[in-house]
């Protein structure tokens, strides 16, 4: 066994439930981590994990489907299917727990790893870390939860500085915060530390709680009209309710 492997031994396992033509994963506990609809598995199901997609709104047209994009937190894998599949790009996927990645290649339709696509079992933090990989991400996806999700795994102020570190110029990161433990005031101020204020824009929470935070990389943010035109094509092409994401943005948390 790799030390990798070993590692990952001791993280929880994976269990598998499905629904009305859904199928969850979960970390052996009732929270869910991710859900992939079997019949549309190249869809996003979740509302929280399309509002992580809100990065297509600050991307200019004929960029949307072009350059690298990562996944911090492979969940059930549904935003690294959707880069993959539906929008083409160059693909990468982070998981520390080698259980999520079997999972996902058995339950879940995550391809196996080609020249577009590579899923690496291994901690997020150091992969942005890697100084080898500065400015070398246009999407980055941020989704990181143990079993409890609780909060944010990786929340710190250095971590988020890296996030912003290994993006490319124009590049945009999305972040998911949720948990019952969770601060979204401080999370957002180590956020707003590391990419300024002026450079990040807040959705609405869900139902459930979860906030999608969009921080930019040396981004013009375009005026209302350009960007509701942009969600109107995202909502044409891809199905993704773009539209709705643009009326629940705000600058301020």
């Amino acid at each position: 066994m790799s030390t990798t492997r070993a590692a990952s031994a001791s993280l929880p396992e994976v269990t598998i439930s499905e629904s009305r033509g859904i199928r969850y994963l979960h970390l052996g506990t009732p929270w869910i981590q991710g859900a992939m609809r079997i019949d549309e598995p190249f869809d996003i199901e979740l509302d929280y994990v399309q509002r992580m997609m809100a990065w297509m709104l600050f991307r200019e047209e004929s960029e949307v489907t072009s350059g690298h994009a990562v996944q911090l937190g492979l969940g059930a894998a549904a935003i690294t299917r959707f880069c993959l599949r539906r929008l083409k790009m160059r693909t990468t996927a982070i998981e520390l727990n080698a259980r999520v990645i079997d999972a996902c290649r058995l339950w879940f339709r995550l391809p196996e790893d080609s020249q577009q696509l590579a899923v690496l079992e291994m901690d997020a933090a150091a992969y942005v870390a890697d100084a080898s990989r500065r400015g070398s991400i246009d999407v980055l996806a941020v989704d990181l939860y143990d079993q409890e999700a609780a909060s944010p795994v990786l929340d710190s102020a250095d971590f988020y500085r890296d996030c912003r570190a290994s993006l490319a110029d124009r590049g945009v990161m999305t972040v998911n915060l949720f948990g019952r433990d969770a601060s979204f005031e401080r999370s957002f101020e180590r956020i707003a530390a590391a990419f300024g204020a002026a450079n990040i824009r807040t959705l609405k929470p869900t139902r459930e709680g979860n906030t999608v935070v969009v921080a930019m990389q040396h981004v013009t943010i375009p005026d209302r009209a350009v960007l509701a035109q942009r969600a109107e094509n995202i909502e044409t092409r891809w199905k993704l309710p773009a539209r709705k994401w643009l009326r629940m943005m705000r600058s301020l948390p």
